[in-house]
């Protein structure tokens, strides 16, 4: 049993969430635990009221979160991206079906290529010296809210 009007405002939660995580890493260039965990808690609410079931679309997702971690975890480890990116990242998966999340992640990737290329030249601009740094948790918010958009933009899909 689905519930739309539930759906739909904690679709709404979760992007103004999305929205406040990029504005703060614009600033400060973190991404509060709390912020990370409420994307989070908020995941199975939407499970619930989209009628997602447990075993084994819910299982798949928190699956493939896991994997987004892990392997961001790794760009982490790398000094690529911030421990908070990494984990948003991987409280956003929890969000979406596999497929779905393949897209969010390519648009996340495009995204934040952009971003870099920005910020790279900004920073050239300004005759810095060392590594420029990238709020990448715009990129990740900007992918997410891609995809919370369809939902109300793509009556069709």
């Amino acid at each position: 049993m689905t519930h739309f009007v539930f759906t739909d405002f904690v679709l709404s939660a979760l992007a103004l969430l999305l929205l406040v995580a990029a504005a703060i890493d614009i600033r400060t260039f973190t991404i509060s635990n709390k912020l990370v965990f409420a994307v989070a808690v908020l995941a199975p609410l939407y499970w619930w009221a989209g009628g997602v079931p447990l075993w084994p679309d819910a299982a798949l997702r928190i699956g493939v979160a896991v994997g987004v971690f892990v392997v961001l975890a790794v760009t982490f480890y790398i000094g690529m991206m911030g421990g908070g990116d990494v984990k948003l990242a991987a409280a956003l998966a929890l969000w979406f079906p596999p497929q779905a999340t393949l897209f969010w992640l390519i648009i996340m990737s495009v995204a934040g290529g952009v971003l870099t290329l920005a910020m790279l030249i900004a920073h050239r601009l300004r005759s810095r010296k060392g590594r420029p740094e990238i709020p990448y948790g715009v990129a990740i918010a900007f992918g997410g809210l891609w995809l919370v958009a369809q939902r109300f933009l793509n009556h069709f899909a």
